[in-house]
């Protein structure tokens, strides 16, 4: 193996909602250009039912440490290494984009790290062309959006999102943004999500509105697997949990024990 290829894990910083002994067990993976501090309302409604909720800052992100690389493997090969507090699986763990894409990879490489996957519209298979809008996308969000600008984009958004938002990009390293995308082609983890065996569900948005996971995808993962569930957040789109709060946190609570 050529050692650049190697994967070198790094400890994340991380985020709890509610009591850390709790027996019920949630983890959140933010996707990119967020951070642990914008998965805060799914965290907080999940603690106020009881879980210990936690999110981390992914490598490159918030205060995670800085590296070389940001493979989704490299991102997988992270959060793979946490574990609830307690000890033993995740009762659910929820990712957002390439963090549902992290996610997956995890749990096909660890099939213990949890018991139940839940894909906020994750970016399981993107082709050049959306690579290249989102390395755009990033370039702006760290760059050149402020409150005002995200608030015209998404004038719905909760306050609190719109702000952690932009404290979120802020913090991320731009070199990371950019090389999240640079450093996943193909971007592809089609394969990975084909070998889950634990109960799998997507919360997607609206093609029309900016979802990353529609059609053939959908299509092809329920053709593969015996336990999987797709559902569309009306009126969402790449961020069912900000778009359509209220809507997604039912969806959510509905699948979980």
């Amino acid at each position: 193996m050529n050692p650049m290829d190697a994967i070198v894990p790094v400890v994340l910083p991380t985020m709890t909602w509610g009591n850390p002994a709790s027996e019920k067990t949630a983890l959140m993976v933010h996707g990119l250009g967020s951070s642990a501090a914008t998965c805060w309302r799914v965290m907080e409604a999940l603690a106020s039912d009881g879980y210990c909720a936690v999110a981390p800052d992914l490598r490159g992100h918030g205060s995670a440490p800085r590296t070389t690389r940001y493979r989704i493997a490299d991102f997988a090969a992270d959060i793979s290494e946490l574990s609830p507090p307690r000890g033993g699986s995740w009762d659910v763990v929820i990712g957002h984009s390439i963090g549902a894409a992290s996610a997956v990879v995890a749990q096909s490489q660890k099939p213990s790290w949890a018991k139940q996957l839940v894909l906020l519209d994750p970016a399981l298979h993107i082709d050049d062309v959306t690579r290249g809008e989102v390395s755009t996308n990033q370039r702006l969000g760290h760059s050149v959006h402020d409150v005002p600008a995200i608030k015209q984009l998404h004038p719905h958004w909760h306050p609190q999102d719109v702000e952690v938002k932009v404290q979120a990009h802020r913090s991320a390293s731009l070199w990371a943004l950019e090389q999240a995308v640079a450093d996943n082609s193909p971007w592809d983890v089609t394969a990975h999500a084909e070998e889950l065996s634990i109960p799998t569900v997507a919360l997607c948005g609206e093609e029309s509105l900016g979802s990353m996971f529609f059609g053939d995808q959908v299509s092809h993962l329920t053709a593969s697997l015996e336990n999987f569930h797709y559902e569309v957040i009306a009126g969402a789109g790449h961020s069912p949990h900000r778009d359509k709060p209220q809507e997604t946190l039912a969806a959510l609570r509905a699948l979980l024990p």
